[in-house]
């Protein structure tokens, strides 16, 4: 089996949008995956990507700016590798989704500890989208 999968997160991928993030704190649902809160909304119209999301770490928490982004990246690397283990079952439903990741830790944690946070947390989109 070919997998034609490119692993890579686009501009169309960041939820920058304002209308769409006010949408989604206003509507979506959310849940935790320690240390992420995952906020969700599937949406109605068609996007031009299935899945766009975004990252917060903040600055209450997380003093420094390094760590921040340290997070950040931490965060969007486990998604872009684990990416379409969400993006394939709703492409083959044509919906899509919009999705905020929300770090509640006071400090950073591990690159494992966080691919686990972020297996968990599109285990259980996946589930709610079913």
């Amino acid at each position: 089996m070919v997998n034609n999968n490119r692993y890579t997160l686009s501009k169309e991928e960041r939820l920058s949008w304002k209308r769409y993030i006010d949408l989604l704190f206003q509507e979506g649902k959310s849940f935790v995956a320690f240390p992420l809160r995952v906020v969700y909304l599937p949406m109605e119209e068609s996007m031009s990507v299935p899945v766009s999301f975004m990252v917060s770490v903040p600055k209450k928490k997380i003093r420094r700016a390094v760590k921040r982004n340290l997070i950040k990246r931490q965060v969007r690397e486990t998604y872009r590798v684990r990416k379409y283990e969400l993006i394939d079952p709703l492409t083959e439903k044509n919906r899509s989704m919009i999705i905020a990741f929300l770090y509640l830790d006071k400090k950073p944690l591990a690159f494992t500890d966080m691919e686990k946070a972020m297996e968990k947390a599109i285990k259980v989109l996946r589930e709610k989208e079913q």
